[in-house]
This record gives structure tokens, C-alpha cells and sequence, in this order.
């Protein structure tokens, strides 16, 4: 089960060097929105994943791929795909930041997501003031919504 809540971040108000903290490239593209089947690059690691229906709190399953099944994938994803820089920010608690800087078509829009161990800890949890607008409940920030825009 992944529980997360999702803000709007604005760079101008990022209290530190995004440079500083962890990295990585992510590519990925959806054979379905409904369910969401997504199949996703991160270096040369490839994967498939399954993600139930919901806003905050949704089943996900991962399977890996190899490359070459990823390259065939690719060939038949709806929309487009989704390129972003990930950067992984600590918080307080034991929480990590997962913040997207997203590419090309996208950008310049930045998503914070934070995931929490339960539901309990999602709803207590009070965001930095560095987060802008919530957007957890609407469905169209979720990356699957994002890959269907003109």
C-alpha cells in the first residue's frame, strides 16, 4: 500500500541548493490510466507497475523489466511520456521529501510527495512552509493525469 500526500512546490520558495541533496533521472510512460499500468526508467533499472484507484492511499505492485522489454513498452504508452529530475529531501520523523522537477512539456511544475508509513501519519502530518497548494485529493496532479496533457 502506498500512502502519500502531494503539494505544488515553487522554486523561489526553496529555502536551500536543490543541488546539494540526492538525485536521479526518471522516465516513464502509462499503457493505462484506468488502472494506472505505468513502466518506468530510472538508470538501468527498469520496472512495471500496477497502482489501485485512489488519491492518497493506493495498492501499487512493481515488477521488473529488463531493457528491451522496456523499449517495446515505450512504443505503446498513452499520452506522453514523462521525463523529471527526483531529488530526495529529508524531513523530520523519518520522512523523505520525494520532489519531481519536471521536464520538457511539463516543466517548469514541481511536486513534493511525502509517503508515510500509515494513515494515521499522513493525516497528522504538518508540511513545511517551503510546500505550496496541497494537491493530494486532485486527481489531475497524479503522474498518470499529467502524461494525457497537451
Amino acid at each position: 500500500m502506498e500512502i502519500e500526500r502531494k503539494y505544488l512546490v515553487q522554486k523561489e520558495n526553496l529555502p536551500f541548493d536543490l543541488y546539494s541533496f540526492p538525485h536521479r533521472f526518471i522516465e516513464q510512460g502509462y499503457l493505462c490510466t484506468d488502472p494506472v499500468i505505468r513502466i518506468r526508467r530510472e538508470g538501468n533499472s527498469h520496472e512495471l507497475t500496477y497502482k489501485s484507484t485512489g488519491l492518497m492511499a493506493r495498492e501499487e505492485r512493481n515488477l521488473p523489466l529488463c531493457e528491451k522489454a522496456y523499449r517495446q513498452l515505450q512504443q505503446k504508452i498513452e499520452g506522453h511520456l514523462i521525463s523529471k529530475i527526483r531529488y530526495e529531501i529529508p524531513l523530520s520523523d523519518d520522512l523523505i521529501v520525494e520532489l519531481d522537477v519536471f521536464q520538457g512539456k511539463l516543466s517548469p511544475l514541481m511536486l513534493a510527495e511525502v509517503e508515510f508509513p500509515d494513515l494515521e501519519s499522513a493525516n497528522l502530518f504538518v508540511p513545511p512552509a517551503w510546500f505550496s497548494t496541497e494537491v493530494t485529493f486532485a486527481g489531475k496532479y497524479h503522474n498518470s493525469a499529467l502524461s494525457q496533457t497537451e
